[in-house]
């Protein structure tokens, strides 16, 4: 069994981890790539694309309507189809049109998953420092832990952007670890993808990793997390500090 007795900190990833963010990434995707006329994608398709911040989650519905369109070009014409590839060109003009249209479809459809609230406000009770790491923009992170009400939670919120490197590379984690004058076996990420696990791994930390999220089709348990919960709240009984009423 895992062993977390010296974890005196907690971090936490956010997309697939605490909240079901797909529906509004989905629909400010959907949009995006009508505005461009391009080729839609599914609510599916963008649940397989989510983890590795905003900008790569464009590049890869782009990818897929080019994949689209070349599809249609060769069943209508014996020229070879072009390739693929998004161009730097085609990722920066369709940025901000999807900035704009995330930040209409922030916290439509939403929803935080079962026993996060009362989970974090254990852990909270328990005095476990809590830390968001996510690589979603900082923007975009701060006003919908505001809208779940969870923000005050958190005392430090880290998004894809606010550090020279995101997940999976171990920087966010390691400035937890220098911020809050932590040992790298005091620190625990939680996570629901690889990339979560990837950067534990780098930075010398534990890890949970949560099979319900978004880990690109592939079991969180081939990644080599410390421990794996199918639910959120079993976090707790992994953890011997918490306080419970009981």
């Amino acid at each position: 069994m895992a062993d977390f007795t010296k974890v005196k900190a907690i971090a936490f990833d956010l997309d697939g981890t605490l909240i079901d963010s797909v529906p509004d990434l989905a629909a400010a995707t959907q949009a995006t790539l009508a505005e461009l006329g391009l080729a839609t994608c599914s609510e599916a398709q963008v649940r397989n694309w989510v983890g590795n911040g905003a900008k790569v989650l464009m590049q890869r519905a782009l990818q897929n309507a080019n994949s689209s369109a070349n599809a249609l070009t060769e069943s209508t014409s014996t020229e070879s189809a072009s390739t693929n590839e998004v161009s730097e060109a085609e990722l920066d003009a369709a940025m901000p049109v999807f900035m704009v249209h995330y930040q209409q479809h922030l916290q439509k459809h939403s929803l935080l998953y079962a026993g996060v609230v009362e989970t974090l406000n254990t852990l909270k009770i328990s005095g476990y420092p809590l830390a968001i790491v996510t690589n979603k923009p900082h923007h975009f992170t701060v006003p919908l832990l505001k809208a779940f009400e969870i923000d005050a939670l958190f005392d430090l919120v880290l998004g894809g952007d606010s550090l020279a490197k995101m997940k999976p590379d171990p920087m966010p984690l390691t400035h937890i670890l220098n911020e809050w004058q932590l040992e790298s076996e005091q620190l625990l990420m939680v996570g629901d993808s690889k990339n979560d696990i990837f950067a534990a791994k780098a930075a010398g930390v534990s890890s949970i990793g949560l099979t319900y999220g978004y880990n690109y089709g592939e079991d969180i348990g081939l990644s080599g997390p410390t421990a794996v919960c199918e639910q959120f709240n079993q976090i707790l009984a992994l953890l011997p500090s918490v306080k419970t009423n009981g």
